[in-house]
């Protein structure tokens, strides 16, 4: 079995929480406001909710007080709803339920609507839901750009754009709202100030996380003594791990969806892998495939997790799953010694095959149904081909590692050596990942 842990670099974890929680009213007895955060503005804390909001002017064609017209709401991802918000704090708004700017009424729900880049005028408070613009969510979903709703009418209504939690604790956060004295960004207690009705979280529809890219680091596995050095594609080391047992094959992957790779081993004789999340305990042991396949990992059906998957030498036939379980797509690509290769060619968000010919030192960019995308000769004979989104734009470039003088030499446009450096010893096997 996999062998214990060796002290390795620090990763964050991201975690959200995915429990939908219903929230009652807040209470209504006194209720402190919360210490500001710094950089947050401060006000008078009697100055609270809505001060009435104006009614959703019907377009062409849409029958009076049905708000489907307005339900069709573009893609924004959430640094553009805060960008968007923020960029009405100062401007010295007066609040004004028959007043606009930049096309949206000038009160809290036109507020929101300007923010999250729905149609003109804007919604109202008891439109967001019914309307399909946005959903009720629990308190640990809560992220930027969503908002603390009370779905009330006229003046009881009130909605605030989420920016962040003040601490661990959850019980404030800083939020964007717009309010009798104008537009403010302050620390208010979860999920709203007291005695001001019922706020429960909701998020538009249509917001999306934004694209968080790292490039892929290379690294090199130490066969003599089965550890796993990760590097910095300068030649210097992050970290290192002990992992696997004498024979067995690297690996390396995002098993979990953290945005972090982690190790993994397989071992050829039983077809048998071994996947750890914090590069020494394992979390996953699978049987896939038929002892000596080739190893692969990849994010095949983009969800933000790599699963596994194996190549057959013999019949040149990828087999790739979504689940670590059951088979997905098999398709035969390439011929009788190529290497099996893994990239997201395309930026298209998930990864996809493709096979390396040593003979010629050329790569082949395939798709998972078995067409080629393209092909590039890149390297010497005898060197190890490797791929990776080097310079994090999306898409993945290949690369190449001489191992008898363990220099790695990475392309950025699968043509031209963008970086080259010596990592590893004699015998080591180049990996990468985003470590």
């Amino acid at each position: 079995m996999p062998s214990s842990r060796l002290p390795l670099r620090t990763a964050t974890a991201l975690a959200a929480g995915l429990t939908a929680l219903t929230l009652a009213a807040a209470p209504v007895h006194a209720q402190t406001a919360p210490a500001p955060e710094p950089g947050a503005t401060v006000i008078d804390h009697h100055d609270k909710g809505g001060a009435g909001q104006g009614p959703i002017t019907p377009f062409k064609g849409q029958v009076a007080g049905a708000p489907s017209a307005l339900a069709a709401s573009v893609q924004i991802t959430r640094s553009e709803a805060i960008a968007r918000a923020n960029g009405w704090v100062g401007k010295g708004l007066d609040y004004s339920w028959t007043g606009s700017y930049q096309g949206y009424r000038t009160d809290c729900s036109g507020y929101v609507s300007m923010g999250w880049k729905l149609a003109t005028p804007g919604l109202d408070t008891t439109s967001f839901v019914p309307s399909g613009v946005a959903s009720w969510i629990g308190k640990g979903d809560l992220k930027p750009g969503d908002a603390l709703l009370n779905d009330a009418a006229g003046a009881n209504g009130h909605v605030v754009m989420f920016d962040h939690w003040t601490d661990s604790s959850q019980s404030s956060y800083v939020g964007y709202e717009f309010t009798g004295s104008g537009v403010h960004h302050r620390t208010i207690p979860y999920p709203y100030f007291s005695g001001l009705g019922t706020y429960r979280p909701v998020r538009n529809n249509s917001i999306v996380d934004d694209v968080v890219r790292r490039p892929s680091l290379v690294g090199v596995y130490h066969q003599a003594n089965q550890t796993f050095y990760e590097g910095n594609n300068a030649g210097g080391t992050l970290g290192s791990a002990k992992y696997g047992n004498p024979g067995w094959m690297p690996l390396a992957g995002d098993w979990n969806g953290d945005k972090v790779s982690s190790v993994g081993a397989y071992d050829p004789t039983t077809g048998k892998f071994y996947l750890s999340n914090d590069n020494g305990t394992t979390a996953t042991t699978v049987t896939f495939g038929n002892p000596g396949w080739i190893p692969l990992a990849g994010d095949w059906n983009g969800d933000g997790r790599d699963t596994i998957g194996a190549y057959d030498p013999t019949t040149s036939t990828f087999y790739l799953t979504n689940d670590n379980t059951n088979t997905a797509v098999n398709v035969t690509y390439g011929s009788p010694g190529d290497k099996p290769l893994v990239g997201d060619w395309s930026n298209s968000g998930r990864d996809s095959i493709g096979v390396y010919h040593p003979d010629t030192q050329t790569y082949y960019e395939g798709t998972i149904t078995g067409t080629t995308l393209g092909s590039a000769k890149y390297g010497n004979p005898n060197w190890t081909p490797v791929t990776g989104d080097w310079n994090a734009d999306g898409t993945t470039s290949i690369g190449a590692y001489d191992p008898t003088t363990s220099t790695f030499y990475l392309t950025n446009d699968n043509g031209t050596t963008a970086n080259s450096f010596v990592y590893g010893s004699p015998g080591d096997l180049p990996i990468t990942g985003a470590w």
